[in-house]
This record gives C-alpha cells, sequence and structure tokens, in this order.
C-alpha cells in the first residue's frame, strides 16, 4: 500500500504504507487513518517532532560501536534505509509547507 503525502507547497511524497504510518505516529496523528491532514497551526509541532525523532535515530545508530557493527552488514544499494532517510522528504514538505502556510493531506 502507498501513502501519498500532497501540499500546495512542494511535490508529492510517496511512500509505502509502514514508513508512512511510522511517521504519522511521530507527527501525532492516527497511522490508521486512510485520510487526513496536518494543518496549518499544526506545521511547526510536526516539524519538532519529526525533527527530534530524527535526531534521535542517528544517536542510537551513533552509539553502535565499530565492534558491534557487523561487517557483513549491506552497503550501498543492498544497504537498509534509515528512519532518518525516509523522514527527510516528508520534513522538506513541512517546512516549505509552513512558509507558504499550505497543509499538508495524505489519501484525498
Amino acid at each position: 500500500m502507498l501513502i501519498t503525502f500532497k501540499s500546495g507547497a512542494s511535490a508529492d511524497v510517496i511512500m509505502f504504507g509502514d514508513a508512512a504510518r511510522n511517521l504519522l505516529k511521530v507527527l501525532g496523528k492516527d497511522p490508521n487513518d486512510e485520510t487526513g491532514i496536518v494543518t496549518v497551526e499544526q506545521l511547526p509541532g510536526a516539524i519538532t517532532a519529526l525533527k527530534a525523532a530524527i535526531d534521535e535515530n542517528k544517536h542510537q545508530h551513533d552509539d553502535v560501536s565499530d565492534d558491534e557493527a557487523d561487517e557483513e552488514a549491506p552497503r550501498g544499494m543492498g544497504a537498509p534505509v534509515s528512519f532518518a532517510q525516509r523522514a527527510w522528504p516528508l520534513l522538506d514538505m513541512l517546512e516549505y509547507s509552513l512558509k507558504e502556510q499550505k497543509p499538508v493531506t495524505w489519501g484525498v
């Protein structure tokens, strides 16, 4: 399942359902809602929450020592995509939307 985030301030952001639902939780939205909106008034809080989650995710990965890192872990195109990498396009959309005073919607 794909979820498409839309805003009049930027291009659409399309994500697989599980990744999008994780991001919706961070934004304080019900991840099971098929449609929704981040209003202009909610954008500052959503941006702050998403930035905090990205920072937390980055610190979790930074805490792994070299000894703990799996040398056989996939690299390059085979490497898993982190939460932070998935969140950046949505964060950009939220920031552009705040600047342009446009809401962000999904499922509509």
